[in-house]
């Protein structure tokens, strides 16, 4: 039985490094523009996959240059895409990335065949063949709330990304066995600001007190934080020589959903809660690795690479 289905985006990521983000109106010099696969979906499908799990990956890439390249770049990454459609009326998601000197980025996104992404390709899918849904954001709305109601439906794990930062229906936020999301996706969420643990930790409590289950806030150079109905874990994070934060979240929600699914039971109780706990730490190693290379998903590690690390 494969483990993990992703249903989401596949990117071609245009990159570039330079000493600062331009200011409005400005032109400034950056280094070599580097072609890189991307989106959120094709990230965590491949972090999960570098992990040792089997991943099947349903999605849509353009049909232009980049849409063969994407899909062999993810079977060359072990990612099943049978499921992944050439789609011939748009062209490929594609992401304009600046990356700045601290390590930090900017992103604009393009969707193109990402935004065609459809309940009729959801239903393409054997949702009972898999043990766990990874969702984003970057497939339309409508798409994601289908796939979640199917996963429910045939008794599979959903894992949420919230990502990009949107509002989300009330069946987004209770739905899901897992919401992931980050201070700036989790501020938006629940209209406040997040800028510490304090705060993470009161605003994760408005989403349980929507029908939230579980919630895993990445917190960047902060860590981790576990909200759940029954306990509030803080996880720090590794330190490392940041080189680029593009697919962290990423690389951090593969590891997680891969050590995950070495248990064969949701860990929400307090009785599991150091199986949760454990699977935080792992995926917080995982995002760190991502950090000290350049890129998306050339950044992801292996899983020797997060065991000899830790």
């Amino acid at each position: 039985m494969p483990d993990i289905l992703v249903i989401g985006s596949i990117n071609a990521d245009l990159v570039v490094r330079a000493p600062r983000f331009p200011q409005p109106g400005e032109t400034i010099s950056g280094d070599d523009l580097k072609i890189i696969p991307g989106g959120k979906g094709a990230n965590q499908a491949v972090a999960a996959a570098r992990q040792g799990v089997s991943v099947t990956m349903v999605g849509r890439v353009g049909n232009d240059s980049f849409g063969p390249e994407l899909i062999d770049n993810l079977q060359q990454n072990n990612v099943e895409t049978s499921h992944v459609q050439i789609d011939p009326r748009s062209a490929s998601g594609t992401a304009i990335i600046v990356v700045d000197s601290n390590g930090q980025n900017s992103i604009v996104l393009s969707p193109g065949g990402n935004g065609r992404v459809s309940p009729a390709d959801v239903n393409s899918a054997s949702f009972s063949d898999h043990r766990l849904l990874l969702l984003q954001l970057e497939i339309p709305i409508e798409t994601v709330l289908h796939a979640t109601q199917r996963a429910r439906e045939s008794g599979l794990r959903v894992l949420l990304n919230p990502a990009p930062a949107r509002p989300l229906p009330d069946e987004l936020i209770s739905l899901p066995d897992f919401l992931v999301p980050n201070e700036t996706e989790l501020s938006l969420l629940t209209g406040g600001p997040v800028t510490d643990i304090a705060s993470a930790e009161a605003a994760a409590r408005n989403l349980l007190a929507r029908g939230a289950q579980n919630l895993i806030v990445t917190l960047g150079a902060n860590g981790a934080l576990i909200v759940t109905s029954s306990q509030v874990i803080h996880v720090d994070a590794y330190k490392v020589d940041v080189v680029d934060t593009t697919a962290a979240g990423d690389a951090f929600i593969g590891g997680f959903a891969a050590k995950l699914l070495e248990t064969d039971s949701l860990p929400s109780t307090q009785e599991q809660a150091p199986a949760l706990q454990n699977a935080v730490r792992y995926a917080c190693a995982c995002g760190a690795l991502a950090t000290t290379k350049f890129g998306a998903q050339p950044s992801l590690p292996t899983r020797e690479e997060v065991e000899r690390f830790m």
